[in-house]
This record gives C-alpha cells, structure tokens and sequence, in this order.
C-alpha cells in the first residue's frame, strides 16, 4: 500500500504522507519511500524545492507507528525495531542536511516522529490548527528524531519543560520557540501551496504569511523558565508546588504521569545534547532506542496510552529519584 504520493510540478517536488488512518503515523516502508525520493531529487537540476504535507485534515503526522514497534518488540523481532530507528533517524539527518529547500506544511498533528520529518527542514511552516508536542516520556520512551539537539536550544528551559512534560504547542507557540519559522492561515494553505509552484519561495511567502496570533508562552514563559532551571527532577517538582498555578498543577500532573525512568533517562540526553551535534544526538537516539524498546516501560506505557486507551501505566519505578544512575548508564552505553 502506498503511505507517500510524489510528484514533480514546475520544479517543486512534492511528498504528500498518505497513511490517513493512522493520522499518517511513520513505518518503515513510509520512511523508506521518503528517503527514496529525497534522494532522486536531489541532484536532479528539474527539482528546485521539496515540499511536505499532509493528503488529510485530521494531521500532519502523528510520530512512529508506536504500537507496530511494541508489537515487534513482543514478538522479540528487534532487528525489525532497530531497522525502523536506523532508518527514521537517517532520514531526519538528511532533511537537515538536504541542499534544496524542504518546506513542510504543518496543518495539524505534529508529534514525535513528525517533528523529525518537519523541524530538521529549512522552512517550516504552521497553522492555527498545528500541534507540536514530544509526549514520549508519557509512553515510557524518550524524545528521539534529535529533539535532544533541538530542544535544548529553543531557550528559557522551554526544551526541557517539552520533553519531559509532553506539552503541546500551538502554531503560535511553535513560531515563537522556534520550531516553525512561518505562520499561514489553514484557509489560505491551499493557495499558498499553488502558488510555491509558480513563484520563489521567498515571494510566496512573503504573500501568505502572517503574524501569528497571540502565544501563551507570552504568559508562561517565565514561569517555565524558572521551573525548569538546572536543578534535579526533584528541584523541578519543588518549584511547581511552590508556584502553585494552574498550569504549575497540570504539569506536576504530567509529570506524575510519566514514566520516571523516561523522565531521568530524558533529562540526561537533553543535557548532553546542549553540546553534541545533530548527528551524535540521533546516533546516541539508536542506541538508546534499541536498548529502550527492551524495556517492560515501552510495552507497558505503549499499552496504556494507545492501545488499551486506559491512562493506569504501571511503571517500573516508583520515582526519578529511585532509578539508579546505574540504569541510566546502561541505556546510555556508559
């Protein structure tokens, strides 16, 4: 079955996700399709520009097909999980690296795996009807696709508030972290994209891009800031309960609902992804990710959150603090 449409219209390349049932959720053939045509077109002289959307409303891409990975997993086919990584990742350092213009329409979900076929591009363009979010540590995983490159440099310790809590993002908001550079409109999406076949890049854009409306990191940014300051997880969850707002109680809440190992695991890659290249961040997401999908978390938080929709994980540690460092170590390699 094909996941991807491609076509070629006046020197704009055009990969359209077509996987609407699974709100166009990332397997391997998906990926395979992507990098083969990412890897036709660029030396093609005909192909001046890639663009990347959704053939459906519902969403840009909702991340990895998680379930399909906790299924191998079960099955003990993890030559079959680390393919899926290996490859995801490699296309996630192409995009980054790719010598024409990537431009992604994000009209919609953008999660996880989204993120990686979206942020790493050139022009990323949201709407009002965008959602960014990392929500892995919520299913006993971590932020991978190199968000522990990107996320500490979005500034102010929003990262890290992302990857450990999950939170999600407006359009707005993600225009003004950082992680999408321009704002359309959803209604004008349409004409916009006509016109990148027609027009330069930079004239489209300057016809259809507006200032986006209002962020709410405006309001919490400095509340964020300071919660999410170096300091210990359980330094973090002090200065939430010491806040004592509302939205300090709905993350001490998602935080509470996150697997610990997740959140210590998490905090430590985002740290030493402040230094480290993009690629040393995604091979470090290999590693971790091979030796993480082994984990009874992964099965148990997959479970939970997305097949039996119950929200009652039952995660192997009771805190961050009673993880042992010792653990953390092995996943890292260390």
């Amino acid at each position: 079955m094909t996941t991807v449409e491609t076509s070629v219209r006046e020197g704009v390349a055009h990969l359209v996700l077509d996987r609407p049932s699974a709100l166009n959720a990332l397997d391997t053939g998906t990926v395979l399709a992507m990098r083969g045509a990412l890897d036709r077109w660029r030396g093609d002289p005909g192909v001046r520009a890639v663009v990347v959307r959704s053939g459906t409303p519902r969403a840009f891409c909702a991340g990895g097909d998680i379930r399909a990975i906790r299924e191998a997993a079960l099955r003990g086919d993890f030559a079959a999980t680390t393919r899926f990584f290996r490859e995801e990742y490699a296309l996630n350092q192409e995009i980054a690296e790719y010598p024409k213009p990537y431009v992604a329409l994000i009209d919609g979900v953008a999660m996880g795996g989204g993120l990686g076929i979206s942020v790493h591009g050139a022009v990323r363009v949201a709407t009002e009807r965008s959602v960014f979010a990392m929500p892995e540590t919520l299913i006993g995983f971590f932020p991978d696709v190199g968000a522990c490159s990107f996320l500490p440099r979005l500034g102010g310790a929003l990262g890290r508030y992302l990857g450990l809590t999950g939170a999600r993002l407006s359009g707005a908001d993600a225009v003004k972290a950082g992680l999408a550079t321009h704002f359309v409109s959803s209604a004008d999406l349409p004409e916009f994209t006509a016109a990148l076949d027609t027009a330069e890049l930079d004239d489209a854009l300057a016809k259809y891009a507006r200032t986006p409306p209002p962020s709410e990191l405006d309001d919490i940014g400095g509340r964020i800031a300071a919660a999410f300051a170096p300091g210990t997880l359980s330094e973090v969850g002090d200065r939430l309960r010491a806040d004592g707002s509302a939205w300090a109680e709905t993350t001490l809440g998602s935080l509470a609902a996150a697997s610990p190992l997740s959140l210590r695991l998490t905090d430590e890659m985002l740290r030493l992804g402040e230094r480290d290249s993009l690629a040393q961040c995604l091979r470090r997401d290999l590693a971790v990710a091979a030796r993480l999908v082994r984990e009874p978390d992964f099965a148990e938080g997959v479970r939970a959150k997305l097949v039996d929709k119950t929200g009652d994980a039952r995660w192997s540690f009771a805190s961050g603090e009673a993880v042992p460092h010792e653990r953390i170590a092995e996943l890292l390699g260390g």
